[in-house]
């Protein structure tokens, strides 16, 4: 279990647990390639000194013999750096991006109405490509270039201290620089990772809305939106590269200006006969090991920032928690298996976010099995009431009660398990009918599903297509008309079976021919289950064990229709208004 509490480097490297064989591996060839990258100039030097003047042929060919075997190796080290680095690379994203689609499935609603899909699909997508590059090569160029800026220092010091120096203090100038510009290319990079976010926001909103948009014939206003969003992503990447050609123009100048001090302090020596030209060679080729790696810190500062901007993004995530605290079967919850389906509200309130109250002080009683309508006016907290059942939301104030046990001490999954709803607004998934219908329960069989659609009136309906469960119901159930889709969400019920059943608002944009075929399935589906029933539609619900009316200041009326028609109040009002 990773602690998201700690530092940003930490959490990173607590992805590495699980690949630790593989990623150690990794490193030890990339140390391998490191030490013989720093074998050649050593073994350059004792060619120089030692061989050639000697005219020593067979050792010499047998060194040749040797650097081509100690490349061909090297060759074989890349390669598995360049494979399996890159796999754990691929290995630690993955597991990152399930760690924040698990973490996305446990978030309440309220979370979901302040952020953008498309916002939240960046996070998923986009801004975690970069880290399997962070991933393979951050650990690996940083652990190269230290091992081989540390042991050609090492060996200079031991060959020539004079150029040994001359890194030195090279090397403190151009840390400093690095540290220096790693702040603004992070801040530029976290930007762009936000303006494509933003992009991606743009993008789901105007691909779901295109039809408004060509029935409004508003595309040049979508063109204009698409372009000032696409403006600020290319100023945001413009600010980005700026800084990275600062710190790459910069940092080339001071990797060739060391080459020069290391050619003017060499000649230096030479002309005062402290050195011959020999050595020259071998400490511009220990110069050229030293670039090697400042050059992968180069990339590993570019490769950090950029992939790091995306991770700290992901963190932001995890860290959010949600309001809705799930108990577990150790700390005292409940795994319900089958509710009864006795509900109690007692003094709820509840407010969206932390604003003006909805619901305040609701007290209501619903017995198992009876069916209870909830009317009102717009805004009345009519949706709200109900989704605070199966705790979409946590109350603020009071307690729900199902079976006599509060829902807090009830698991989430089993108390959900328990509770079925059927809205306006149907999603359907990009899939055929079958997985939609087999959505309600996913081990069913197809002849369950068949049994399901029989019930909510539909399988006829899906038998006249050309590939009948088979068909593909298109985005969001394009392909489908409201009442099929309404009766698919029905199906979909009915193979869940829960004991308690919630239908918001289920009929109330169909016409009136579908809405009495609909109305057949509910009652159906209502039967023997504990039931509430939110109306738009008086006539619907005249045959309700009890209906209550509410607004803003709470429950105003309750009882049957014809109790409530007597009375003359709130509720004989919307009905007279429905029934000129």
């Amino acid at each position: 279990m990773i602690n998201y509490r700690t530092s940003l480097l930490s959490i990173f490297a607590s992805f590495y647990k699980p690949h630790v064989r593989l990623f150690a591996l990794d490193l030890f060839c990339a140390s391998m390639i490191a030490g013989i990258d720093l074998a050649f100039p050593v073994l350059t030097k004792y060619s120089l000194d030692r061989l050639l003047p000697e005219n020593k042929a067979r050792v010499f060919a047998v060194l040749i013999a040797g650097l081509v075997g100690l490349f061909l190796l090297r060759m074989l080290f890349s390669y598995f750096v360049t494979y399996w680095g890159h796999t754990v690379g691929v290995l630690i994203e993955s597991d990152i991006r399930r760690e924040i689609f698990s973490h996305l499935q446990t978030l309440p609603f309220s979370f979901y109405d302040k952020e953008r899909t498309g916002a939240l699909m960046g996070r998923v997508t986009t801004d975690l490509f970069d880290i399997t590059e962070l991933a393979h090569h951050g650990p690996e160029d940083l652990f190269i270039a230290l091992t081989t800026i540390i042991g050609a220092f090492i060996i200079l010091v031991t060959f020539r201290w004079e150029m040994a120096v001359v890194l030195l203090v090279f090397f403190p100038v151009l840390a400093a620089h690095t540290m220096l510009c790693r702040r603004n290319l992070m801040r530029a990079s976290k930007e762009v990772k936000q303006k494509t976010a933003d992009i991606l926001s743009a993008l789901e909103s105007s691909i779901s809305g295109v039809r408004v948009a060509l029935s409004f014939t508003n595309e040049d206003y979508e063109m204009e939106k698409f372009a000032l969003g696409n403006e600020h992503y290319k100023n945001a990447r413009r600010t980005y590269y700026k800084s990275m050609a600062h710190f790459h123009s910069k940092l080339e100048f001071m990797i060739n200006l060391l080459s020069v001090v290391v050619l003017a302090a060499g000649g230096l020596l030479i002309m005062r006969g402290r050195m011959p030209v020999s050595d020259l060679i071998v400490c511009n080729m220990f110069a050229a090991a030293f670039l090697q790696p400042i050059r992968r810190l180069q990339n590993f500062v570019e490769s950090f920032t950029v992939g790091f901007a995306g991770f700290s993004r992901f963190v932001e995530i995890m860290r959010t928690e949600s309001d809705i605290i799930d108990k577990t079967v150790e700390e005292g919850a409940v795994e319900l298996e089958r509710a009864c389906g006795d509900i109690a509200y007692r003094n709820v309130s509840f407010a969206y976010n932390k604003g003006k109250r909805v619901l305040s002080g609701v007290n209501l009683s619903i017995p198992r099995g009876k069916t209870v309508a909830i009317v009102g006016p717009s805004g009345g907290g009519k949706t709200t009431l109900c989704h605070l059942l199966p705790r979409f939301y946590e109350t603020i104030d009071g307690s729900i009660t199902l079976d006599g046990r509060d829902i807090r001490d009830i698991t989430l999954k089993s108390l959900r398990r328990n509770i079925g709803i059927v809205s306006q607004d149907v999603f359907l998934f990009a899939s055929s009918i079958r997985d939609n219908i087999r959505y309600g329960r996913p081990d069913a069989t197809d002849a369950e599903i068949a049994w399901a659609a029989q019930r909510a009136e539909i399988h006829a309906d899906i038998m006249k297509m050309p590939d009948g469960y088979d068909s593909m119901v298109g985005e969001r159930g394009i392909k489908l008309s409201g009442g099929q889709k309404q009766r698919v969400s029905i199906a979909r019920i009915f193979l869940k079976n829960p004991p308690v059943l919630i239908l918001d608002e289920a009929t109330s944009a169909l016409d009136s021919v579908t809405e009495m075929k609909i109305q057949q399935s509910l009652e159906e589906l209502s039967a023997g289950r504990t039931v509430m029933v939110i109306a738009h539609r008086l006539s619907t619900i005249r045959r309700a064990d009890r209906i209550i009316v509410i607004d803003e200041d709470g429950i105003r009326e309750s009882g049957t229709h014809d109790e409530l028609l007597a009375r003359n109040g709130l509720y004989a009002e919307l009905y007279r208004t429905q029934n000129p």
